[in-house]
């Protein structure tokens, strides 16, 4: 067992986040025991709880990194020709993130906060930021329309790649292979913004 001393705090609360990354990866979020964490760090529970409010604390944690991997991923999609290419671009790097992190994707969403609780600040922070990017480029696309169509443009939007996402990825979505997969989101995608633009 590891003694206190040997690591800072901020040294514990990092290997208590990877550790607990692991096992999510490995397991899914439904093994993610703060036990498991402790034996897996060499340490007791108490210091896991030592770094962290409760366990609810640590899963928003690891939630806001899997944001920010995302975050990371979409921006990682450039030298698109127009907006429509760009959207469709950032559709298909969503999938991807899900189809290669998929517990660790399907983790933000399984997860719940006890019903007294508010989603804190600095995670619904990390949530609008990635809205953002997708509602700068409907804004490109008619500029002329207001903040709020832009708004419900990208709401309505990512909800029905997600919801590809889900399907797809948890058998019920009718679709063979992982290029089928991502010619439904293309073809989702395309035909929103094209319907979405019509309709202005």
């Amino acid at each position: 067992m590891a003694r206190r001393s040997q690591h800072s705090q901020e040294q514990i609360k990092e290997m208590v986040l990877n550790a607990a990354e692991n096992i999510i990866k490995d397991d899914g979020f439904a093994a993610l025991k703060v036990r498991e964490i402790a034996m897996e760090i060499g340490y007791t529970v108490g210091s896991v709880y030592m770094v962290f409010d409760n366990m609810a604390d640590l899963i928003m944690q690891i939630k806001g990194r899997t944001l920010d991997d995302i975050s990371e991923q979409l921006a990682q999609v450039n030298n698109c020709e127009n907006p429509e290419q760009h959207l469709i671009a950032l559709a298909q790097a969503y999938l991807h993130f899900a189809q290669h992190n998929f517990n660790r994707w399907s983790m933000i969403f399984e997860h719940r906060l006890p019903v007294n609780e508010q989603i804190p600040d600095w995670y619904q922070q990390k949530v609008t930021g990635i809205f953002q990017r997708v509602e700068a480029l409907f804004q490109q696309l008619a500029p002329s329309a207001s903040a709020e169509q832009h708004s419900s443009a990208a709401q309505a939007l990512w909800c029905g790649v997600h919801g590809v996402c889900i399907l797809s990825l948890n058998g019920s979505l009718d679709v063979v292979g992982v290029k089928e997969v991502e010619n439904t989101v293309v073809l989702l995608a395309r035909s929103f913004i094209k319907g979405w633009v019509k309709s202005l």
